[in-house]
């Protein structure tokens, strides 16, 4: 017996496999998603600035 199901096979799967659907995750997980990405910006750019301030004159 194979887990989750007995055979290896996508015919199996009868409905939505995500837990959290119809809840409030999935946008929760956008949202967080997002305040990392926004971050990773926002960090990034101060470092570019600090070193092109090198540069300029």
């Amino acid at each position: 017996m194979g887990f989750p199901y007995d055979e290896a096979s996508w015919s199996v799967v009868d409905g939505a496999m995500f837990m959290g659907w119809g809840s409030a995750a999935p946008g929760l997980y956008t949202l967080i998603a997002a305040a990392i990405c926004a971050a990773v910006l926002v960090i990034g750019n101060a470092s570019e600035k600090k070193k092109a301030s090198r540069f300029e004159k």
